[in-house]
């Protein structure tokens, strides 16, 4: 997805000069073009994310369209005083992009897991939170936040490319991937490849799923959400990240207060710890019941008391 990023990034920022880059001193291999096309809109804050931020919020006074990039935890969490108060309540015009979402980068240890961030981040006031679900995804939300005034967080993690065209994009509005009667899964940051290995596999089994790619986590899209449960009476979340408080919690509360009959609620991510083990990603998810395999087990199981 950082790819799709950057080259999106690039071909705005050739028309648009107000676009300003700034990075922590990461993903060289990847932003050399952006730096050499446009080194007066590219700035490398070195390994002082606080820095950065404030930086980018002093940029965005002036009128300029600031994205700061790093790794998942290092441009938000370690910087969220700054981003809280230098950013969001002036409602400036910082794009906060963080890559390795999840467990992309599993090797190095719970530092480089973001996997609280999509709960910390959607409960700042003025953030809107995205979190594409494949590369043709993160292209168009660099566009939609590009063009949406205010704080932006822009989560990009990794995953193939699911949409063979180009799904109509908005902020806050959800995409259909596939219609379904018996249940339905709604995902975010990448898990929607995992999601549809599953819903193939169910189908065989004459379970039919309906799958929901959440981009948008803050403004979530509640229409949706509700069509789709009063459709299939069950609901399944699937993300990498903490179950407490990111896509599953934010669903939790739009049934809960808008639902009038019950329906069969389930949350599939990481449970209330640190990711102890060290490994890659695969290996990671495996262990987290991530997996193709794991969330059929979930829904199979779950189906059993609809």
């Amino acid at each position: 997805m950082r790819n799709a990023f950057i080259k999106t990034l690039t071909e705005v920022a050739e028309k648009n000069k107000n676009i300003f880059f700034i990075t922590g001193d990461l993903g060289y291999s990847v932003i050399e073009d952006f730096q050499a096309q446009f080194p007066n809109q590219f700035l490398n804050a070195g390994v002082a994310e606080q820095n950065m931020t404030g930086i980018a919020a002093g940029l965005a006074s002036t009128g300029k369209t600031v994205f700061t990039y790093s790794i998942g935890n290092f441009p938000t969490l370690r910087c969220l005083e700054q981003i809280r108060s230098d950013v969001c309540y002036h409602n400036h015009n910082v794009k906060i992009v963080a890559v390795g979402g999840g467990f992309h980068y599993g090797a190095l240890a719970s530092t480089h897991h973001p996997t609280e961030d999509l709960a910390i981040l959607r409960s700042l006031p003025n953030m809107t939170v995205i979190a594409p679900n494949d590369p043709i995804e993160a292209s168009l939300a660099t566009k939609a936040v590009i063009k949406k005034r205010g704080p932006c967080y822009l989560r990009l993690s990794m995953s193939k490319r699911i949409h063979q065209t180009p799904p109509d994009f908005k902020i806050g509005k959800a995409i259909t991937v596939r219609e379904g009667n018996d249940i339905s899964m709604i995902t975010t940051g990448g898990m929607l490849e995992p999601a549809i290995e599953a819903a193939e596999f169910l189908s065989k089994e004459n379970i039919n799923v309906e799958v929901i790619s959440m981009h948008t986590i803050k403004p979530i899209d509640k229409e949706t959400i509700l069509k789709t449960a009063q459709k299939t009476n069950a609901v399944v979340t699937i993300e990498e990240h903490t179950i407490l408080g990111g896509l599953g919690g934010a669903v939790a509360e739009i049934l809960m207060e808008n639902m009038s009959k019950r329906i069969i609620f389930q949350r599939i991510g990481v449970n209330d710890t640190f990711a102890k083990k060290i490994g890659s990603r695969d290996f990671l998810r495996k262990e987290y019941g991530l997996t193709p395999e794991t969330i059929v087990e979930r829904v199979k199981s779950l189906l059993s008391n609809k």
